[in-house]
């Protein structure tokens, strides 16, 4: 069965694009079929994959102008991935929702249409917590949180964890975190601090995988491409393909709990998280 992961933190500049990049890369590399639906107006993950920030995209589904069906494009470099592009057109998007019946529910009617086609469906928000990023989260089945090793990083995340919990309480009840992945780390005192900190905090929904500080994942998205098809030998190539493999692993743990007979207590290891808020 498919499943729908929008990665989100309203703090920009935490590796959020570069993520959502390369791990849907990644995994279509490892044989899913992927699709990235770039939900930013930024459109830097459309235009990280090589891809025209022109282009008719998730702005003209949501106006009601074309269906998913025919805005999506594949990749010219990975056959198992797809991307539902973005443009500048999206700003208006967090008044327009608001304005449209069962506005909540737009992206999600948009993600249902074509999910069965796609093993995972990652969306990228934009870095804030407004309409769009709720339509977002009530479109997802999990959220997976960068979170970038500086303390700046951690200040806003209360806010996110907050915009979950309300989601979770009314417009999507079965949304759940992923889990945190802390990106652009150095070995020093600072980042290990952090890292510690988010692991004492969150506890299993901390990534085990880091992605390290790369050159080669800064220059990738000017050539089109993901890290590790610009450099398979960078850092950054094989942080994100250890990072799909983790996210593989847990997945799969979480299908055998919840089959039947399975004790499965999913939900409260991610409840805890947000208690300790």
């Amino acid at each position: 069965m498919s499943k729908v992961i929008a990665l989100a933190n309203q703090k920009g500049g935490v590796g959020k694009t570069t993520t959502a990049i390369n791990l849907a890369a990644s995994l279509a590399l490892l044989g899913r079929k992927v699709l990235l639906l770039d939900a930013d107006p930024q459109a830097n993950a459309t235009s990280g994959l090589g891809f025209d920030i022109d282009l008719e995209g998730i702005y003209e589904c949501i106006v009601g102008e074309k269906q998913p069906d025919e805005v999506i494009r594949q990749s010219p470099d990975l056959k198992n991935l797809w991307v539902l592009p973005s443009s500048i057109d999206l700003v208006a998007a967090d008044t327009e929702l608001p304005k449209m019946e069962n506005g909540h529910f737009v992206i999600k009617r948009i993600v249902d249409r074509v999910r069965e086609r796609f093993d995972y469906i990652f969306i990228d928000c934009s870095p804030s917590l407004g309409y769009t990023t709720v339509n977002i989260l009530t479109a997802a089945d999990a959220v997976l949180i960068p979170v970038q090793c500086e303390y700046l990083a951690l200040e806003g995340l209360s806010k996110l964890l907050n915009t979950i919990k309300i989601v979770k309480s009314g417009l999507n009840p079965a949304l759940e975190i992923e889990g945190f992945v802390l990106t652009m780390y150095m070995r020093n005192r600072l980042n290990n601090q952090v890292a510690a900190e988010v692991r004492e905090h969150f506890g299993p929904l901390a990534f085990d995988t880091v992605i390290q500080r790369n050159i080669r994942l800064g220059e990738a998205p000017s050539h089109g491409k993901p890290v590790m098809l610009y450099d398979a030998a960078a850092t950054g190539s094989a942080n994100y393909l250890a990072l799909a493999k983790e996210l593989l692993k847990r997945n799969r743990r979480k299908a055998a709990k919840s089959a039947p007979g399975q004790d499965g207590n999913d939900t409260a290891q991610h409840e805890r998280p947000d208690n300790k808020e």
